[in-house]
């Protein structure tokens, strides 16, 4: 009996190394990480600074290529694709979630999710709708025509979440989303992402010092040094309940 997709990994790396050369020296980013997230996980990957986590999650981004091994995304080779069709990638497949927002100023909220619709030219009936919906599911619908700079920190990561899930993408790569926040506010944000993923049936990787993160996650995976150190599965009754 064949196996379905749906339990297929969507992101699965294979001897995956990065090496960085500055000047004449050689930093071992990555060093051989074989890692595989299920669809529609919530994973946490902690660690210290320098472990390799944001290189980790840029490779997947298609932000930056490996020295060394493989890549699958959804079934995709991103060793085998060209700048073109990593592009395609980015705007349907992959959503983002930053640290500091990086909504854009002179936009409303409203604009700010609709942009990346604008971009994959979507249809402006269904983007609109598409708008109202998470608007109304990150609990802004009365702040959609507010600029950043009239939103709370709170306020500016919900609108970064629901721009990162306006194309209804497979996968949400989050860094550091908590940290510019406050630990109440903090809380809030990554159980609504939580929420918001689990609905939408959307894999999410959270990079993080946050130990509020792991609470909310699936799983967690440990780095240290480049490599995967360690993991820890939570169990259901672990996991906050869902506001």
């Amino acid at each position: 009996m064949t196996e379905s997709k749906s339990s297929d990994p969507i992101v699965e790396t294979s001897n995956l190394s990065k090496t960085y050369k500055l000047g004449k020296t050689e930093v071992q980013a990555l060093d051989k990480v074989d890692l595989q997230i299920k669809r529609a996980e919530f994973v946490a990957i902690m660690g210290p600074s320098g472990s390799g986590k944001t290189t980790l999650l840029n490779l997947i981004g298609t932000l930056d290529t490996p020295t060394t091994g493989t890549i699958l995304l959804d079934g995709e080779d991103l060793s085998k694709l060209k700048e073109s069709d990593k592009d395609r990638i980015r705007r349907h497949k992959i959503g983002f979630v930053y640290q500091f927002y990086n909504l854009i100023p002179v936009l409303s909220a409203r604009e700010n999710i609709e942009l990346p619709m604008d971009i994959a030219g979507t249809d402006r009936r269904k983007s609109r709708e598409r708008v109202n919906q998470l608007l109304k599911t990150v609990g802004l619908a009365d702040r959609a025509d507010h600029r950043p700079d009239e939103l709370s920190g709170g306020e500016q990561q919900r609108v970064a979440i629901a721009r990162a899930l306006a194309n209804r993408p497979s996968i949400i790569l989050a860094d550091e989303p908590t940290g510019d926040l406050d630990s109440k506010t903090g809380k809030e944000v990554i159980g609504e992402l939580r929420r918001i993923c689990k609905e939408e049936d959307v894999t999410a990787i959270v990079v993080t010092h946050d130990p509020i993160v792991g609470e909310f996650s699936d799983r967690v995976i440990y780095m240290r040094d480049g490599t995967i150190a360690g993991e820890k599965i939570l169990l259901p009754v672990n996991n906050p309940k869902e506001p």
